[in-house]
């Protein structure tokens, strides 16, 4: 039998369940379908329970920089079984908890994966759902690397559930996941390696800051290898062999566990997307200004699913998943802004960015002067013993507006959201610098960065 609903929405992350829960509350019919358990990549196995295996790496990088500055940490370590405990204590009760909320909002939920069967209808399991809208919030999962041995690799998911950590860990790429990881495992004890293929990690983040933040790693043991592509992977008796390539020279590394820290690629492949008529890229469903799929107008996408212009961040999923409702309930009128999104990468210290990279306003012809600054010396990085902090700010020439900022240092990401807001509502640098912050703290530096 087909079930009819006004709008069925596949996934059950920030996207998904703003837009499903909006839809819901204008009086709708909606369903909505995942195949994992439900709340998606942030409650369950992204940043929610990230953060709590960084907040212990922070404690214990705090006691071990202020060791004769009038601390003695002696015997701190990280109990690796007890903290999975308590990070269980955030995610475990996640999926009945959601399971129970659409139920409460009267929102029909199916566990399953899901399949386009035609332009508007959607199979899942024995039930067929066919709708005037569907929406596409399925989020992302590692990229395929194509190279022999990939499946002996640990991805993130799998990383977030260790009983045990191993000792001897090597993280195949150099991003995100990679570098937060890798400082949490060095932390517990692991001996970590990062080998990234590219002259530089990290990305989407200012360059001369992601050096610094490459000495911090290497300073607490981390051995980063650049220009190294990983080329093989293989067992041997207990442990893998990671075979590797650097330039002309090839190298091996042994290791307990290979990570997959190589990027991540919209989860859409097993939709059947082509027998509902709907384009994709790589990037993901290819989408108009209002998050609409270009070729099939019953379809809307947001969040990692979508090729829209949006960070692949919870936050902007979930003001994409406004921007849905929006505009399936009152027609296409709205569309998402993503001036001044924040992003972070929560290593210790964190390096947070917001705005444009020096490279990218140069590539646009704008004129500015880009405020860069080693900041170990300043008061706030010397009261916690913090070796490696910095910042870089872009302030146009003529109207002073702050068109990007980059931090690394102590509270990093709390600081970048009052860039974020300069930049969102056009403040100026001298706004920034007449404001009266708290003094000393984190924020007071700002008066000093533009």
């Amino acid at each position: 039998m087909i079930k009819t609903f006004d709008l069925v929405a596949i996934g059950t992350g920030s996207a998904a369940a703003t837009a499903a829960s909006r839809c819901r509350n204008a009086g709708w019919e909606v369903a909505i379908i995942d195949s994992r358990p439900f709340g998606g990549t942030c409650a369950l196995r992204g940043c929610d329970p990230k953060k709590v295996l960084v907040g212990a790496a922070e404690i214990i990088d705090w006691a071990n920089r202020m060791k004769g500055k009038g601390i003695t940490a002696k015997g701190i370590e990280i109990d690796w079984q007890a903290l999975m405990r308590f990070k269980r204590t955030f995610t475990d009760p996640v999926p009945e908890r959601k399971d129970q909320g659409f139920a409460k909002a009267g929102i029909a939920a199916f566990h399953g994966q899901a399949r386009f069967v035609d332009r508007n209808t959607v199979k899942v399991g024995n039930d067929t759902l066919t709708a005037e809208h569907v929406l596409i919030a399925t989020g992302a999962h590692p990229v395929k690397l194509g190279i022999p041995g990939e499946g002996y690799l640990t991805i993130s998911d799998q990383f977030l559930e260790l009983e045990k950590l191993p000792q001897r860990i090597v993280f195949v790429g150099g991003g995100y996941i990679s570098f937060e990881f890798a400082h949490v495992a060095a932390r517990a004890g692991a001996e970590v390696r990062i080998l990234h293929r590219g002259p530089c990690p990290l990305a989407g983040f200012d360059p001369d800051l992601v050096d610094q933040l490459v000495q911090a790693t290497q300073a607490i043991g981390i051995d980063v290898q650049l220009k190294t592509a990983v080329e093989a992977i293989e067992k041997d008796s207990n442990h893998l062999i990671v075979h590797a390539s650097k330039e002309t020279t090839k190298q091996t590394f042994q290791a307990d566990m290979v990570v997959h820290g190589a990027g991540r690629v919209p989860e859409i492949e097993d939709l059947d997307l082509e027998t509902a008529g709907i384009e994709y890229t790589k990037r993901g469903v290819s989408v108009n200004e209002y998050l609409q799929s270009v070729s099939n107008p019953g379809v809307y996408a947001a969040g990692d699913a979508a090729a829209s212009g949006g960070l692949p961040l919870t936050p902007v999923a979930s003001m994409e998943g406004r921007v849905v409702a929006a505009n399936v309930l009152e027609g296409n009128h709205h569309k998402p802004d993503y001036t001044g999104v924040p992003t972070v990468v929560f290593t210790v210290p964190p390096l947070a960015s917001v705005g444009l990279q020096e490279a990218t306003a140069r590539t646009q012809g704008l004129k500015f002067k880009a405020n860069h600054g080693d900041t170990s010396g300043w008061y706030d990085s010397r009261r916690v013993g913090l070796k490696h902090s910095g910042f870089k700010v872009l302030i146009e020439e003529g109207s002073n507006r702050i068109l990007g900022a980059h931090l690394l240092g102590l509270h990093a990401e709390e600081v970048i959201n009052l860039f974020a807001v300069a930049i969102r509502f056009g403040l100026h640098a001298q706004d920034l610098k007449e404001m009266r912050y708290t003094y000393p703290s984190s924020a007071d530096n700002m008066s000093y960065m533009v």
